[in-house]
């Protein structure tokens, strides 16, 4: 039987891998029973949401780095992505219960069936709970995935609001490398990225999205607060709108959508 790390390792490495693998797996299954059990404990009212929400968040953490090493993207993707739906929430609506329940049972079943080759990480994502609405009034959550690569702060979340206006699903990445991966794997229907990031310049990540074929065809736009004069934007692949942080954020935000074919 073939290793799932051919190819990753130098001889002799790989068997180390394997079994590395074998045993992070285990560990996630013994992880993600004991949070199946606690979640049953909060709906008897025998433990605190809260108690839940800050497991759930140290299980997150240790999952999606680790899922990386062991060449398990869905595992990852679904840890970032429930790590990102308790992000910076105050105030947890009646459903969050349920919805950290079906994060939970969509990780059991990747650890039961972790290389499942028919499994699409894209159509995965999309069977996910919606993030948390910053404002309840919003309207219902339509199926549009907008990805957000941008720090946690308060234009990210001003950005967040404006587009959950708009009734779309918003997920949120802060590390530009971390984002090329999952815009790939993910497929979002749109992507929005901060040009100062570190690292790798949303610049950089923008225009590269907009030229490589994996990922040409997936909108992308910039959001900045250089004037658009600024020499820098004029590096940013011409394909790709700008979306001003000032008075104009509005306006250009709808052209952008309407440029990109998502009003």
């Amino acid at each position: 039987m073939q290793s799932r790390t051919d190819g990753l390792y130098a001889k002799g490495v790989g068997d180390i891998a394997d079994q590395l693998r074998v045993e992070f797996l285990d560990e996630v299954k013994e992880t993600l029973e004991r949070l199946i059990f606690l979640i049953t404990e909060v709906r008897h009212e025998q433990h605190s949401l809260s108690d839940l929400v800050s497991e759930i968040q140290k299980t997150t953490l240790t999952f999606k780095g680790q899922a990386h090493n062991f060449d398990l993207p869905a595992l990852a993707t679904v840890a970032l992505r429930a790590e990102d739906y308790l992000a910076n929430v105050k105030h947890y609506p009646p459903r969050t219960l349920d919805d950290l329940q079906t994060f939970v049972e969509t990780m059991v079943d990747i650890a039961d069936k972790p290389d499942d080759e028919d499994r699409e990480i894209s159509k995965l994502v999309r069977n996910l709970p919606a993030k948390v609405r910053l404002d309840e009034t919003i309207l219902d959550v339509r199926n549009v995935e907008v990805l957000l690569v941008m720090h946690h702060g308060a234009a990210t979340h001003f950005v967040e609001r404006e587009m959950q206006e708009c009734g779309y699903r918003i997920s949120t990445c802060t590390s530009t490398l971390d984002a090329l991966p999952l815009i790939i794997r993910t497929k979002p229907d749109l992507v929005i990225i901060s040009a100062m990031m570190p690292e790798l310049s949303g610049i950089d990540l923008a225009s590269g999205l907009a030229e490589m074929p994996a990922t040409r065809n997936i909108p992308t736009a910039l959001i900045t607060s250089l004037p658009s004069d600024d020499p820098y934007l004029q590096l940013l692949n011409k394909r790709v709108p700008i979306i001003h942080k000032n008075a104009s954020f509005g306006d250009d935000l709808a052209d952008a959508l309407s440029k990109l074919f998502l009003i």
